[in-house]
């Protein structure tokens, strides 16, 4: 696995010897349910703009929302934020090295903060992400998939796995993580590239079917899908977007956008947002949970992000 991982491994900027601690943990953060391709050009930007936690912790939590792009669940930007305001706070505006003191970061959860103190840190932690899992699932369980939800005996293998070296274990998660996401993948496996195919339960037991049908995550017609509308439109605003153009009925773009904005707005993003033909209802309540979220604010003249 070490030579696998050593000579097939992606190139990727949080995996460089002289990238910062704070670099990995917003890597981290966004790869969470997101593609790389879609991670990379918005992490070079945010490092570019807050190359450590002090320097997005000094712009408002807004910033954060408005630079996180189109990666989706856009709380992950507000979790940052929080956590970086944290670190100024607590630690010397440093990511801390343990995972207690990463756990207890706003936002910070048991995943993150394993991932962080060992890719950062290099410290022995036991990293379970969706790949993990499912490479321990085939190889040493023999079923196709892992369990639907994290299980304890799932975790203790994970942990009887981990070498006892701090610094293979760090080897070892990251090899075993990037088999999951490149060869052991979900749907097509490639099994005639795996470096451990002849240790394979899965397959030395005829690659049996799962056991279960994985649900994908809806998106269509949901709120969260209007939710992510009505955030990429006040992404797009300079000032405050009356509740009318969010809420009521589809205006004409045509001749551009209403002078009662008093700013520019994009067409496309509420061209998308009244495209849904989004219910009045749904509309409301998508808007309300974003102002509950902290993810949009009142503000003299209708809605913006948060200042």
């Amino acid at each position: 696995m070490a030579d696998w991982f050593a000579g097939t491994a992606r190139d990727l900027p949080w995996r460089d010897a002289d990238c910062s601690p704070w670099g990995i943990l917003v890597s981290e953060v966004m790869l969470q349910q997101t593609p790389v391709v879609r991670v990379l050009p918005v992490w070079r930007e945010w490092l570019e703009r807050w190359p450590s936690p002090a320097h997005l912790a000094a712009d408002p939590s807004g910033a954060a929302v408005r630079h996180w792009g189109r990666l989706g669940y856009p709380r992950r930007a507000l979790r940052l934020h929080a956590a970086a305001t944290a670190m100024v706070a607590d630690h010397g505006g440093a990511v801390p090295s343990t995972y207690d003191e990463l756990l207890s970061l706003p936002g910070v959860g048991t995943y993150t903060a394993a991932a962080v103190a060992a890719f950062a840190f290099g410290r022995r932690e036991t990293v379970v992400d969706t790949n993990i899992r499912r490479v321990h699932a085939r190889v040493f369980g023999g079923s196709a998939l892992p369990a639907p939800a994290l299980t304890a005996a799932e975790m203790k293998r994970a942990t009887e796995l981990l070498p006892a070296d701090d610094a293979l274990s760090v080897q070892w998660n990251a090899a075993v993580m990037e088999l999951g996401a490149v060869v052991c993948t979900a749907r097509s496996p490639l099994c005639d590239a795996c470096p451990i195919l002849d240790a394979c339960s899965w397959v030395a037991a005829g690659r049996p079917a799962p056991d279960y049908v994985p649900k994908g995550q809806s998106w269509a017609g949901t709120d969260r899908q209007v939710r992510g509308a009505i955030v990429a439109v006040l992404r797009d605003a300079e000032m405050p977007v009356p509740r009318s153009i969010l809420l009521e009925s589809p205006v004409d773009l045509s001749m551009g956008v209403p002078a009662a904005s008093g700013h520019a707005l994009r067409p496309a993003a509420l061209t998308t947002l009244h495209g849904l033909q989004a219910p009045a209802e749904q509309l409301e309540r998508a808007l309300a949970g974003l102002l509950a979220d902290g993810l949009a604010e009142d503000a003299e003249g209708g809605i913006r992000l948060p200042g």
